[in-house]
């Protein structure tokens, strides 16, 4: 609990950045992300095979650095350093909207681009045995999503494994974004956190296969309500 502590201290004191890359003048609200019907709706709990595969990846193994892009989250830590793992987090929405808050064009500018790499992903080359990004990264415009899908595949070890949520290919206006709580092994908590202002990227398989073509496998599996998990491995 001491290395959680000061991941939470870290993540409170944030990170100086050069005036032409700092956060946005609105202080870091974020009129693009809509809390309403939905956000006190009771979790639901499911199955999860993506889960399932990422976990099963690991079996009889202990000792392994796990970063979680949820945020810290009781149960998470808990299941987590119950297998013998090292647990990190970040809580990365809520750095990804204080940095672009709705300038999609912002996404696009290199400077911003490494600023918020910097805040969010600032970790050693090959230094996690896996990741789990969750929803995190189908909020994203093209060239910031290929720039954290890149420091992603750095950031972990050969062979270590990344799973991801996305909802379906069709295109939406506004998608629903979660918070997922690990049960066990395969069952998640799914909690509806708010909406947001969909990506114009589409994700569908040819285009996450795109997305992760560094990695040595893309693996996909198509869940209740339209949401597809993808297992990656490096």
């Amino acid at each position: 609990m001491g290395l959680l502590s000061e991941r939470l201290k870290s993540l409170l004191r944030g990170s100086g950045s050069p005036a032409e890359a700092g956060p946005p003048a609105n202080g870091g609200h974020v009129p693009g992300w809509v809390f309403g019907p939905g956000q006190g709706e009771a979790p639901d709990r499911r199955q999860s095979r993506g889960l399932d595969q990422f976990f099963t990846s690991f079996r009889d193994q202990t000792g392994l650095s796990i970063l979680d892009l949820g945020g810290a989250c009781q149960e998470n830590v808990n299941f987590i350093t119950s297998l013998g793992h090292k647990f990190h987090s970040e809580d990365f929405l809520r750095i990804f909207q204080e940095t672009f808050g709705e300038d999609v064009a912002d996404q696009s500018n290199p400077g911003r681009i490494q600023y918020f790499l910097r805040r969010s992903l600032e970790y050693a080359d090959d230094q996690f045995d896996g990741v789990l990004a969750w929803d995190a990264l189908e909020y994203m415009e093209p060239a910031l999503l290929a720039a954290t899908a890149d420091r992603l595949w750095r950031i972990l070890k050969p062979k270590g494994y990344l799973l991801a949520i996305f909802h379906s290919a069709e295109r939406k206006r506004m998608v629903p974004y979660y918070n997922f709580r690990i049960q066990d092994m395969r069952t998640l908590q799914v909690g509806r956190h708010g909406e947001r202002a969909a990506s114009q990227q589409l994700f569908n398989n040819r285009s996450l296969e795109k997305l992760f073509q560094k990695f040595e496998s893309v693996k996909f599996f198509l869940t209740r309500d339209s949401l597809r998990e993808v297992i990656v491995r490096k």
